[in-house]
């Protein structure tokens, strides 16, 4: 089983984790050519799985990260009747991690996986290029609908592969707290930034 170094998440959850750090170190070697800025980047173990994953489109990452996932699950004995990922925040990207990992913990746990439970109804900039919390928070305003009638009353484990600054997942919480009316809530991010908020 790939390695683990889980951390609490505090938030609008009934409890929450981060299986690891996503980068362990990242060295600026400059700009390329077209100005754009390269890092010599290493990786924990569970990051490296999931950039392999995002980026390169290696589904042979999708089974230890399922692994590392659903024994936290497990061993802090949550009782998830429903899997929720995360919407993607480019959903014209090739390889969207969320939902392939959602499926294989779903299979896993035997849990069922909503993937139209929750959307994406307003526009927002790629938050990566946004460094302020409080600004985050008001871009992401309203920017979910959640089904509610598929979501009431439920134990839902909501999973990211990158948590950041928090406020995207924080923002999908509420909206399955309040709109989506669940009965309890869990979050587990399979990495998470080194700087937070």
């Amino acid at each position: 089983m790939a390695a683990t170094n889980p951390t609490k998440l505090a938030g609008p959850w009934n409890e929450g984790f981060a299986l690891d750090v996503h980068t362990t170190k990242s060295v600026y070697l400059g700009d390329d050519s077209y100005g754009h800025p390269q890092y010599d980047t290493t990786y924990s173990e569970i990051g490296e799985l999931i950039h392999r994953l995002k980026y390169r489109g290696e589904e042979a990452s999708i089974a230890p990260l399922c692994e590392a996932a659903c024994a936290l699950v497990k061993s802090r004995g949550w009782p998830v009747d429903m899997i929720v990922g995360v919407p993607p925040s480019r959903p014209g990207r090739r390889i969207q991690p969320i939902p392939l990992l959602a499926d294989a913990m779903g299979t896993a746990l035997g849990v069922e996986v909503c993937k139209d439970c929750i959307k994406k109804v307003k526009g927002t900039a790629e938050l990566k290029s946004v460094y302020e919390y409080q600004k985050r928070v008001e871009m992401l305003a309203n920017a979910y609908a959640v089904a509610a009638d598929k979501t009431r009353g439920r134990s839902v484990l909501l999973i990211d592969d990158l948590y950041r600054s928090g406020a995207t997942i924080e923002a999908v919480s509420q909206s399955l707290k309040e709109a989506g009316q669940v009965g309890r809530l869990f979050a587990l991010a399979f990495t998470r930034t080194r700087l937070r908020r």
